[in-house]
């Protein structure tokens, strides 16, 4: 990494309230952008000294090195800063299967379609508004997990008040793990009546329920998709 060009030290840069800065990872030689993420002085000291990208989440509060359980690492070939100092570009380049927990090489590969003129959009606001929006036969159970782990993040950051979902995450754990183990007897009792519809429903329940554990204990679904590929080998 060039270090001559280094006019600025890490105390200098603007960090946000919560000493956090926005990290753009752009593949160095195409200019593909990779991913957004965050880093805190640690993880960009971090970043500087090995070569690695280095990052902060905040949903475990805890620091991650890119593709340390993957192998898809981020080599770092250099880091520029914006004008205003309050956001960081990582020149990378890019190993194993690439940035995205999903297994795509980048996080930026949906587009936004715009509605046709003079028709109305509603967005839906909530994942239960998302499924009744949604044709069946076009659901993916991946895709749904996905943006569900996504929504418990953001409850886990704004931790909305009188939130079943946030009381979940930051209260007792104890609470959760009974929880767990009384919807794990409902789809039991549902199965064994053989009620396909109730069935359903309770390993609906079940699944958020082991969501809520793994955004609470860091567990990322690109973890839980390499662990299940393994075992399918």
């Amino acid at each position: 990494m060039d270090r001559e060009r280094a006019d600025l030290t890490i105390d200098e840069l603007s960090w946000n309230a919560d000493g956090l800065i926005p990290v753009i990872a752009q593949q160095h030689d195409t200019g593909e952008v990779l991913m957004l993420a965050w880093m805190d002085r640690e993880a960009l000291r971090r970043t500087l000294e090995q070569d690695r990208a280095w990052y902060w989440s905040r949903s475990r509060r805890s620091y991650w090195m890119k593709g340390e359980t993957s192998g898809a690492v981020q080599d770092v070939v250099d880091v520029r800063y914006d004008c205003d100092a309050d956001a960081l570009l990582l020149l990378v380049d890019q190993q194993g299967t690439g940035a995205c927990h999903t297994g795509e090489r980048t996080c930026f590969y949906r587009r936004i379609e715009a509605a046709p003129q003079g028709a109305a959009q509603e967005v839906p606001t909530t994942m239960t508004d998302a499924a009744d929006t949604t044709p069946t036969a076009q659901l993916s159970l991946g895709t749904v997990l996905e943006e569900l782990y996504a929504v418990l993040e953001q409850r886990l950051r704004d931790e909305p008040e009188d939130s079943y979902t946030v009381k979940l995450l930051t209260g007792p754990q104890d609470k959760l793990l009974k929880k767990i183990a009384e919807e794990a007897g409902e789809v039991i009792i549902a199965a064994r009546d053989r009620d396909h519809d109730q069935t359903r429903y309770e390993i609906a329940d079940l699944l958020y329920h082991l969501l809520v554990v793994m955004v609470r204990e860091g567990v990322e679904p690109g973890d839980l998709a390499a662990e299940l590929a393994g075992r399918r080998r």
